[in-house]
């Protein structure tokens, strides 16, 4: 059992196949709105040659809400898979997902391909889109940066790592009107008038509205955008004063091109940037805890600055920290429980012993299918536990019986119990559970193995319930059949000279007086 646990890598839950598929690439800070859409609509071309896709459909930026504060960087394109029996022969999603990510290959853009619900599962409840994802919290934004980008470097060559993007939140580049004040009053304009230009003209200003049956669309009047397409341009924005005259933008203000942060991210009252990691080819847990190490040994944190792992990571560590207390406390109520019902320690021993057995059976067919420990393979234990606890117990309570029964004859005959009486006892009571047993395993293979074949949505879960309960059934079977008899013969073996004590007084009775009942 130790050898397929250790090469065991974990997860939270398996990756359900939604069908479609979710591209999140992330561009460098500094990227022009024109050259976003360009990249978008470069994408969006590559993606459509792959003839599983059916439509693609991408959104750069953010809507006019406050719900989706996505900066220019973030892209969102949604692609639409064709029926999987319009797929050419052998393809499947990891195919699929291997030929997008070779076929879309755009220079300082990094590619991430995901579930579109997990997705949004994942960025509700952690704000990271990847399934791994490092919070670089502190003070000073050009220090946040500087270790994100170390992060990225120390992870690029670790094995499993699909992408790895630092955020740069001091990367964004921005155009900077100071406003002259002498120069503006020597034509008699404020602060405030020369800002009302710059934001009317350049921004600009909702002058109506348009009313198209129940739909209203905001008319908006500012400059043509070839007079502020560039600074030089802005430069010579004419700007009319009170006194009628009409000067460039440059006499009232100064224009210059200034570096600062896109998006300020805040978690915990402290500065934040992200460091999206997308994993392909290994398990969640065995990657996160080599990069843990990678990172602790390669990257040197200042004081007042730490680092968080997230993504679903966070949903493994908080899984493990409740099965810490869970799992004990679920094994001691059910061992007090045993107690009581059997009220002898080794009797309950034996029932406890069929628990690593019937786990056994279990880690060997996930090592066996290549399934990591998850919520879902937790879950298929626990069932498998119930069983072959049941099983074990009612194994226990046929020999017992029969037992009982051999004892019942001897003080009847007047005569001691031997070895042939236990071993009769145990092939009566075990033969007596052999076609009860052999039924509920057919009963659940016959249930079970059929899931093993599904291709449906849910059943990368479902086999992961089922696997430890079809693994462990088989060496439960053993284990109820063989095992727990043959712990059952060294104990009453064992336990022989004291039993023949016990009944002694009666087997010494007179031959003609009758035992009282």
């Amino acid at each position: 059992m130790w050898y397929p646990y250790q090469r065991l890598g974990s997860e939270f839950m398996p990756e359900l196949n939604e069908g479609d598929f979710l591209y999140m690439p992330s561009f460098y800070p500094g990227i022009s709105t024109g050259k976003a859409r360009e990249v978008l609509q470069q994408t969006n071309r590559l993606i459509a040659t792959v003839p599983e896709v059916e439509t693609v459909h991408g959104k750069v930026g953010r809507a006019e809400t406050a719900t989706d504060p996505a900066p220019l960087t973030m892209v969102e394109t949604t692609i639409q898979l064709k029926p999987e029996d319009e797929w050419r022969p052998g393809m499947t999603m990891e195919k699929i997902r291997d030929e997008l990510d070779r076929i879309v290959q755009v220079p300082g853009v990094t590619n991430v391909w995901i579930q579109p619900i997990k997705n949004r599962i994942d960025m509700l409840a952690t704000g990271i889109r990847t399934p791994v994802g490092v919070k670089v919290s502190g003070a000073d934004l050009d220090v946040i940066t500087q270790i994100g980008i170390d992060v990225e470097r120390a992870v690029a060559d670790i094995e499993g790592t699909a992408s790895a993007y630092a955020e740069r939140p001091v990367g964004g580049r921005f155009i900077e009107i100071d406003v002259k004040r002498d120069a503006a009053a020597r034509y008699m304009m404020s602060v405030r008038d020369v800002q009302d230009v710059v934001q009317t003209a350049i921004g600009g200003m909702q002058v109506s509205e348009s009313v198209e049956g129940l739909e209203r669309f905001p008319i908006n009047l500012r400059y043509p955008q070839s007079w502020r397409d560039s600074p030089e341009q802005l430069e010579n924005l004419p700007v009319v004063t009170p006194s009628g005259a009409h000067v460039p933008l440059t006499a009232l203000a100064d224009i210059r091109i200034v570096d600062g942060p896109g998006m300020i991210r805040s978690e915990n009252a402290r500065r934040t940037g992200f460091v999206f990691i997308d994993i392909a080819g290994r398990d969640l847990g065995g990657y996160v805890a080599e990069a843990q190490r990678v990172v602790a040994e390669t990257v040197d944190l200042p004081p007042g600055y730490s680092l968080t792992w997230s993504g679903q990571y966070e949903y493994i560590e908080r899984m493990q920290d409740r099965l810490a207390i869970v799992a004990p406390a679920t094994l001691l109520i059910i061992t007090l429980m045993l107690f009581l019902a059997f009220n002898r320690v080794i009797e309950v021993g034996i029932i406890l012993a069929a628990l690593p057995v019937a786990l056994a059976g279990g880690v060997w067919f996930l090592w066996y299918l290549s399934f990591d420990i998850s919520i879902a393979v937790l879950v298929g234990f626990i069932a498998l536990a119930g069983v072959a606890v049941e099983t074990a117990i009612v194994m226990l309570l046929y020999l017992n019986l029969a037992w009982e029964k051999r004892r019942k004859l001897a003080q009847s005959e007047n005569r001691k119990l031997t070895r042939d009486d236990i071993e009769d006892a145990v092939f009566e009571g075990a033969v007596l559970r052999v076609r009860p047993k052999v039924m509920t395993v057919a009963t659940i293979f016959a249930a079970l193995i059929p899931i093993m074949y599904g291709t449906g949505t849910g059943s990368e879960i479902m086999q992961r319930i089922a696997a430890p309960m079809i693994g462990g059934m088989v060496t439960a079977t053993l284990l109820t059949l063989f095992v727990i008899p043959s712990i059952f013969v060294i104990w009453k073996r064992l336990a022989l000279r004291r039993v023949n004590r016990e009944i002694a007084p009666q087997t010494q009775r007179p031959t003609h007086e009758v035992p009282a009942e």
